[in-house]
């Protein structure tokens, strides 16, 4: 059997001597694509965080991280990529996105113009148009929606074969965020991994074959996707299902709701 491309063993996150994640223990294989869900402040973002060696000062870190083959406490190939959540703090204020983009490309032996060329490319795959014209601007010229884009670029042109995804889609329009889905669901071809981290349901569906329920720092279950929608088990993704599915709203927009899920889970 193939070693998993990220594996996770115990890992347990306190700070002042309070645990803010319990040990996790969990795995995704290679191509596979995975979501964390839960509320905000279940712990879904400092997961993120350690997997991808970024965790704030102050967060203490236990358990085991192994890529591939590789440990968590290699070089910096040996880490997954993170899409952030805060797309105004995971960019450099003072230096052009075109060479915020072209810093990992030279790294991987891009020459500078190839560098350039790819950097436009990756910004067009993330839904920004005529992204020439966005290489030499600043983030203070962006909106919030054009700097998470330009952050799931430069999460791809890290090249990683694991994408940690923290909430990548909450500051888009609805055209946008199914442009960045099918974005990254290309993008997992190839034997390449997708940690999605979300509290949508229904773009989770349409994106992951797999899940893990998120509470209050602990995994409280985990299932593929069609199984956890059609039958949750614990009480928590019970509540979760039918706030997506708006089951106990007989309104327009919950009925829309149910029908966006259920066209989800049969995608």
């Amino acid at each position: 059997m193939p070693a998993p491309a990220l594996s996770v063993t115990d890992l347990a996150l306190s700070s002042g001597g309070r645990q803010l994640v319990h040990p996790l223990t969990f795995s995704l294989a290679a191509g596979e694509r995975v979501a964390l869900l839960g509320a905000s402040g279940s712990g879904k973002s400092l997961t993120a965080a350690a997997l991808a060696g970024s965790l704030p000062e102050g967060i203490s870190a236990g358990g085991t991280i192994t890529f591939g083959a590789g440990s968590g406490a290699g070089s910096g190939k040996d880490r997954a990529a993170l899409i952030r959540q805060d797309p105004a703090t995971a960019l450099n204020p003072l230096v052009p996105i075109g060479r915020q983009l072209a810093i990992p490309l030279r790294s991987a032996g891009y020459s500078r113009p190839d560098a350039k060329a790819e950097a436009a490319r990756l910004l067009a795959r993330a839904g920004i148009g005529e992204p020439a014209l966005f290489l030499p601007r600043y983030t203070g010229q962006l909106s919030g929606g054009q700097l998470q884009r330009v952050c799931i670029a430069l999460a791809l042109a890290c090249g990683t074969p694991v994408l940690v995804a923290d909430e990548p889609t909450t500051a888009l329009d609805a055209v946008t965020q199914n442009t960045v889905l099918e974005t990254l669901r290309m993008w997992s071809t190839g034997g390449r991994s997708l940690l999605f981290i979300t509290h949508d349901l229904a773009a989770a569906a349409s994106l992951c074959t797999r899940a893990l329920v998120m509470e209050a720092g602990r995994i409280v279950e985990q299932a593929p996707m069609a199984d956890l929608l059609r039958n949750p088990l614990h009480p928590y993704t019970v509540r979760l299902v039918q706030a997506a599915s708006g089951s106990a709203d007989s309104s327009a927009e919950g009925a829309a709701a149910r029908s966006a899920t259920a066209t989800a889970v049969a995608a």
